[in-house]
């Protein structure tokens, strides 16, 4: 493990059971602290190689994953901790075709977050080419494998993982010995990058990728995943036989490579999911009242029984006899189980009454979404709710939908009593925003605000639904949010301003935060 560099101690981490996994990997129950991790072990490599031959090489990545490790590197370099005036870099892959200016091109991203705010000297900067002539990529492929011999070889690679396992570009099918190529990205992977482009159809058909033989010549390697929707494949990768289905999996021949989880993304490990299995071979397992209650409800489910039928040989033939041996018989425990699930769904009772409550949603729909019927049961309970939503959530907006609402208030401004003419050059204003607006390309502010005010709108409806009145809505509109692009500013003392004031308003009794946990 990395050590903890300018005076931060890394906490305890979560090591990996090479009793499943083929993989070296470690699990950060903070998500924080995964990428204090990563930016600490490429601080070392870099001041090792430095001093030791005068230069080093780092393969870099792109995607929400690393913007972390990139946030942490710039502060560092900042502080004066690290200096990169004589680092060269690589990146894995990009879009093909695609300008580098483009907001969905890797070049800008690497300038945007990571380049532009350290001492990296441009011609030591390295990705491939996106505007290469289709007859000259081979030619242009080649080169790039022989900058990268030319530069003695990658010290460090960073890589994350897609949800086909790719690393890199490299979809499944990839081979062992590919080296880098244009390649055809798999439809899953552009359903996933259809966010940032707002509609699978504008995302790019093939990319220009490092492939996995590239990959594995590096010194070493350090994957990161975060988030619950990467937990199926990691497991895949990690716990899996090699594969070309997985790309990822190829890692496993590498000597010397790490895997960084946070807890969501590790959740399909054999060691987080069901423990008990690893435990019947020697382990040992926490059986807190969480922990039996997971272990039943998987043994349910695997046995195909209720709760309250389990017996002790269903505990017995599925790695649980140190549960059963606890408790001395299976009825103890599913009676345990069923009463803490029964109290989750008829927990009216233990829900508070008469207090002052305050929900965040982080965009206009994770409160019904993620708690609905809580806040029912709370409006129910006569206390005093206030939903505060964080940020407006109108990226999710589609223009067509902006078009529908204009028209009502279009048809209907003469019975609103409202200026037919004003009407009409507003909707003239925000259609020529929307219809001169290339895919992926920030909206005009006009066009921005009509949009939060759907999802505003949206919310009330949604709050109604549940009982509770538009009184009780709160749109704070934090200021990190508006970049009207998918990727947004760091947080800022303007955001937790308006948060603090927003305590000071309610003083709540109870808090609560809607969402998802990754």
């Amino acid at each position: 493990m990395a050590k903890a560099t300018a005076g931060r101690a890394l906490p305890p981490t979560i090591e990996s059971s090479r009793d499943r996994e083929r993989l070296h990997t470690v699990v950060f129950p903070e998500h924080g602290d995964l990428a204090l991790a990563v930016a600490d072990r490429i601080v070392e490599i870099i001041q090792r190689e430095t001093r030791g031959k005068g230069r080093v090489v780092l393969g870099l990545a792109t995607g929400s994953t690393p913007l972390g490790v990139y946030e942490e590197l710039i502060r560092r370099h900042q502080a004066g901790d690290v200096d990169f005036s004589r680092v060269i870099t690589f990146n894995l892959d990009e879009y093909y075709p695609m300008a580098p200016d483009s907001p969905h091109s890797y070049h800008r991203y690497m300038w945007e977050n990571f380049f532009a705010h350290v001492n990296i000297a441009k011609e030591n900067v390295h990705i491939p080419d996106g505007t290469i002539p289709r007859e000259r990529v081979v030619e242009a492929c080649a080169a790039y494998e022989e900058a990268i011999r030319a530069a003695g070889g990658i010290d460090f690679q960073l890589l994350g993982i897609g949800k086909t396992g790719h690393v890199g570009f490299n979809e499944p099918g990839s081979d062992a010995t590919s080296r880098t190529r244009i390649v055809t990205l798999d439809t899953l992977t552009r359903k996933d990058a259809a966010a940032d482009f707002f509609g699978i159809e504008n995302v790019p058909r093939e990319a220009v990728t490092m492939g996995v033989a590239t990959i594995l010549d590096a010194r070493e390697l350090a994957l990161m995943a975060t988030g619950e929707h990467k937990a199926g494949i990691v497991a895949r990768a990690v716990e899996g036989e090699i594969s070309p289905d997985v790309a990822a999996t190829f890692l496993q021949r590498h000597p010397s490579v790490s895997v960084y989880l946070d807890l969501p993304a590790a959740a399909e490990l054999t060691r987080i999911s069901t423990p008990w299995v690893l435990a019947s071979g020697g382990g040992s397992v926490d059986w807190t009242p969480a922990m039996v209650e997971r272990s039943v409800v998987w043994l349910a489910e695997r046995s195909g029984k209720a709760v309250l039928k389990l017996a002790a040989r269903d505990y017995a033939e599925n790695h649980l006899s140190p549960l059963l041996a606890r408790a001395g018989s299976a009825g103890p425990i599913n009676g345990q189980v069923f009463n803490r699930l029964r109290d989750k769904i008829r927990g009216r009772a233990k829900l508070p009454a008469h207090e002052r409550v305050l929900v965040f949603s982080p965009h206009p729909d994770d409160d019904v979404i993620s708690m609905g019927g809580i806040l029912r049961k709370l409006w129910e309970n006569e206390n005093q709710i206030v939903v505060a939503y964080m940020t407006s959530g109108n990226i999710a907006v589609f223009d067509h939908d902006v078009a529908r609402h204009l028209d009502f208030v279009e048809r209907a401004a003469k019975a609103l009593g409202l200026d037919a003419s004003a009407v009409q050059r507003a909707r003239a204003t925000i259609n020529a925003g929307i219809e001169q607006k290339a895919p992926g390309d920030v909206d005009i502010p006009v066009v921005q605000n009509h949009k939060k005010f759907i999802r505003e709108s949206e919310a009330i409806a949604a709050l109604a639904a549940v009982g509770i009145p538009p009184s009780a809505a709160r749109f704070l509109d934090l200021p990190f949010y508006q970049t009207g692009e998918v990727r947004k500013r760091p947080l800022s003392e303007d955001d937790i301003a308006i948060v603090q004031r927003l305590f000071d308003e309610v003083r709540p009794d109870l808090v609560f935060v809607a969402g998802d946990l990754s």
